[in-house]
């Protein structure tokens, strides 16, 4: 089976350029583990494909190699960091990726392009031949395909510890005692406060996406979290990861011409640190955050968000109004960020359309090593989804 890899995750013998010219023909000569656990399975690797420099945006563009375009619209973006292998699926160059995430970048892109993706619970795959790994809390690496039963595959074969990722090798690959298999499944679903506005499209989908696994039997409502309304996860994650992946970005630019770097790299190491006092506070909302989520999956098996605020946007736009709001772009995160800050495992799958043709993904969220509950309710939510089929029209116009 062939596969394509983002340009941050080392390859044996094939450049991993990181998006930068400061990595232009970099070579590694090891396979990151994903990488070699794929081949070992028997995947081959077919290509490499764009980032963001450093893999830091929410759209894939870079000095090195360019811009990656999405191939509903080429005018729109396939989002970042991992878009240029969301767009490789979409349009049907590769039947399965490895992308990786630090806040949105394997969710995100998989919903601008309307294919399906999952960041594990974090510590499930190893992170061992990628970079960055600083934050090394909050980075993932997942699987990206066009069907739930190949994201499944995948990830059947990139879990377990390397012996070489302190993080994998710590964590406890256990879902405890589960449910009863008498007892039906029970979902909660939110748009609500403490995720940010949605457009009415997406919240729509949502809803939808809610109501068809009602249909199926599963034990569906609406619920809200309070841990998010107390405690906005997006502030929280910017607080914490500024300050931690500031070093490993100045390392990697000393000595380095301007002209070497994107705007990306300059405006991360031009923010301001964070103060003691803010960042233990951070700390303490990211612990709280988990609070809240571990007192929701004791009731439920899972809870449905939005991934996107909105449909894939054009390229360049740096403020979006949504349902009357006005905000800027990082905003784009603020569904997906609290599963990293949580490291709650987390998939995306397209269950809609935009009215101009875009498609609108849900967010499926688990507790902790609970993804088969969130693959398997992705899998009843494929089989009927209305949207199971289309793909872009490669010519750039949208349907």
């Amino acid at each position: 089976m062939p596969f394509t890899v983002k340009d941050s995750i080392d390859t044996a013998g094939v450049p991993t350029q990181r998006g930068s010219p400061i990595f232009e023909g970099r070579t590694p000569e090891t396979d990151a583990t994903s990488v070699a656990r794929l081949k070992n399975a028997g995947g081959v690797l077919l290509a490499k494909t764009n980032l963001p420099e450093f893999s830091y945006w929410i759209e894939s563009d870079n000095l090195l190699s360019g811009r990656t375009n999405n191939p509903w619209d080429l005018e729109r973006t396939p989002g970042g960091s991992s878009g240029g292998e969301s767009a490789a699926i979409a349009a049907g160059m590769s039947p399965l990726g490895l992308g990786t995430d630090l806040a949105i970048s394997v969710r995100g892109p998989a919903a601008q392009t309307g294919i399906v993706s999952l960041k594990a619970t974090h510590g499930l795959v190893p992170m061992t031949g990628i970079w960055p790994r600083a934050p090394r809390r909050f980075w993932h690496v997942g699987p990206m395909a066009r069907s739930v039963r190949d994201l499944a595959l995948a990830v059947s074969q990139l879990a377990g510890p390397d012996g070489l990722d302190a993080f994998v090798s710590s964590a406890a690959f256990s879902a405890g005692p589960g449910r009863s298999p008498d007892r039906p499944l029970r979902v909660g679903w939110m748009v609500g406060p403490g995720l940010g506005p949605v457009d009415p499209e997406v919240a729509a989908t949502v809803e939808a996406a809610a109501d068809a696994l009602k249909g199926l039997g599963v034990l569906v409502e609406p619920v809200g979290l309070p841990a998010l309304e107390r405690d906005f996860a997006l502030d929280v994650f910017n607080r914490l990861h500024v300050m931690e992946m500031k070093p490993a970005f100045r390392a990697a630019t000393a000595g380095r011409r301007e002209d070497e770097l994107y705007k990306m790299a300059k405006t991360m190491l031009s923010l301001p640190d964070t103060s003691m006092d803010d960042y233990i506070e951070a700390e303490q909302a990211a612990e709280r955050l988990r609070d809240g989520y571990a007192a929701y999956f004791r009731d439920y098996d899972a809870l449905i968000t939005q991934v996107l605020p909105i449909p894939a946007h054009r390229h360049g736009v740096e403020q979006f109004v949504i349902d009357g709001q006005t905000v800027d772009a990082t905003y784009l995160q603020a569904a997906t960020v609290p599963l990293n800050v949580t490291g709650l495992p987390g998939l995306s799958m397209r269950f809609g359309t935009s009215t101009d043709g875009m498609p609108i993904n849900v967010q499926i969220i688990g507790g902790w090593h609970a993804e088969p509950t969130i693959l398997h309710l992705a899998s009843l939510l494929e089989e009927v989804s209305p949207v199971r089929g289309p793909r872009p029209n490669l010519l750039g116009s949208s349907r």
